[in-house]
């Protein structure tokens, strides 16, 4: 089986190639440039997306393509959209004409869900969704267009909304990302401080390694149509994880918040539900908020000394 990976080179991306080589899929990974392996590929170029698919000819299609930053979707929120939403409507276009049985992965985002409220301490794919940023539209408009193709045309796509992620090669731009890097660069003396956020949110987040495997194992055993939540169904506020993050340094880490950090939105609570996805996969988290902050704090070390 063959898999085609959209932003195989990318934090994500680069995981999930790993994940499915290691369980015997043939990868191929593309991203916007041909470097160190990788396909040349732009998803906002609908004849390069389906000469892509005429020659490569895969399987599966995962999209980690696209613009994963909620803070930056407010500064482009149409660079936001075109990536995310446009971009899909090319690949499904393109998988329409040029390889309608192969299953694609769309994957979007538990921002989708909005401002919950109480209902936010156990969210359930069902749960009407109420986007609050340019991402999480972007992402809204993306899982209605793969519906769409998969009733309209019979095509058979899998939909993801991935919750909050950490793990080694995470850019920063992300809570846990941007902890571990500040930890990181005081230790090495690169700045005084670590400057922060909002610290009273509380997000469920899941170690990138759990999660790719979770793709995996729904492009093997997920239901077509189905939308799958990747999550760990704990939450651990912002406080909490800086917490630990500062008690794993080797140096004490002088903290100040930053009100030019705090976004124009902020859901204060979303933990998910994964019953779904572990009923028709098996699959269930592996890893927790410890391994999370330890193996992203050891990636940013060695990214600080390079």
């Amino acid at each position: 089986m063959k898999a085609l990976i959209t932003g195989g080179a990318g934090f994500i991306g680069s995981h999930l190639c790993r994940e499915l080589a290691e369980h015997g899929w043939e990868v191929v990974r593309s991203d916007l440039k041909s470097d160190g392996g990788l396909l040349a590929m732009d998803i906002l170029d609908a004849g390069g997306v389906r000469r892509v698919l005429e020659e490569q000819k895969p399987d599966l299609l995962v999209n980690m393509a696209g613009q994963a930053n909620v803070g930056l979707s407010w500064k482009k929120p149409q660079l936001t959209v075109a990536l995310n939403t446009i971009g899909l409507i090319n690949i499904l276009e393109a998988a329409r004409e040029a390889a309608p049985r192969m299953r694609v992965l769309a994957v979007g985002s538990s921002d989708e869900y909005g401002s919950l409220e109480e209902r936010g301490v156990n969210v359930t794919e069902d749960i009407p969704i109420r986007p609050i940023t340019p991402y999480a539209i972007s992402k809204e408009a993306q899982e209605h267009f793969a519906r769409l193709y998969g009733r309209a045309y019979g095509m058979d796509v899998c939909m993801i909304r991935l919750f909050n992620l950490g793990g080694p090669l995470q850019a920063k731009g992300y809570m846990i990302s941007d902890f571990a890097s500040g930890v990181a660069e005081v230790e090495a003396g690169l700045r005084d401080c670590l400057r922060v956020g909002n610290l009273t949110s509380a997000r469920d987040f899941t170690h990138v390694s759990d999660a790719v495997r979770a793709c995996r194992l729904i492009a093997e055993k997920g239901r077509s149509g189905e939308v799958y939540n990747i999550c760990s169904g704990r939450t651990w506020t912002a406080q909490e994880v800086l917490d630990r993050l500062t008690a794993m340094a080797r140096i004490r880490i002088p903290v100040e918040q930053d009100p030019a950090r705090m976004r124009p939105s902020d859901t204060p609570v979303i933990c998910g539900n994964h019953d779904k996805l572990t009923a028709h996969t098996g699959w269930e988290p592996q890893l927790g908020l410890d391994a999370i902050l330890r193996d992203t704090l050891e990636y940013w070390r060695e990214q600080v000394r390079k």
